[in-house]
């Protein structure tokens, strides 16, 4: 079989992908570890306070490389789509399993965004009389960064997943074609 054309840019968006998508994910275990317990809660009378914590920029880190990776994985996936495009003939197969791992991986991307971006939210200073929402406190619960991390690896899993089903189907139709003109 032919090597693909981007193999250098495939690779290397994988690696990258990769990369961001661990560095992401220990920033989640990093939030989870520092973020701030029902102790750190202030009460007077009705109102209360809450001081920022750690899990404020460990949860923003971990937004930025979640969203950088996800970008970078489509990338690849659209360079994958328009080379197959490119060298196919008119009769070629829609990637159904590429495509349904691709809008998995977009669906499990927007639920860890949701989840970071609330708990994140979370994370910041809770001034007396102001709180989170209606005035009120409210400390993240345990596992919600850890979720995110889950959440991560399956977006980076799926995507990279629809990635390799692109390819190796490219390769596939360009060896059929390959056979066909030789025989």
């Amino acid at each position: 079989m032919a090597r693909h054309q981007h193999g250098f840019l495939l690779i290397f968006s994988i690696i990258v992908s990769l990369s961001l998508s661990l560095v992401s994910l220990v920033s989640c275990i990093l939030a989870e570890s520092k973020k701030a317990k029902k102790e750190d809660l202030k009460l007077s009378n009705k109102l209360c306070e809450l001081p920022q914590s750690h899990a404020f920029g460990f949860g923003i880190a971990a937004l930025i490389w979640l969203v950088i990776a996800q970008v970078i994985g489509n990338v690849m996936i659209y360079t994958l789509f328009r080379h197959r495009e490119n060298s196919n003939s008119s009769k070629a197969k829609k990637p159904k399993i590429a495509t349904g791992l691709l809008v998995f991986s977009w669906i499990s991307f927007g639920i860890a965004v949701i989840l970071l971006s609330t708990a994140t939210s979370m994370s910041r200073r809770q001034a007396y009389g102001k709180g989170w929402l209606d005035h009120e406190c409210y400390v993240v619960r345990d596992g919600v960064f850890i979720g995110s991390g889950v959440l991560i690896l399956v977006t980076t899993a799926t995507l990279l997943g629809s990635a390799i089903f692109t390819l190796r189907q490219a390769e596939a139709e360009q060896g059929r074609k390959m056979h066909a003109q030789v025989g």
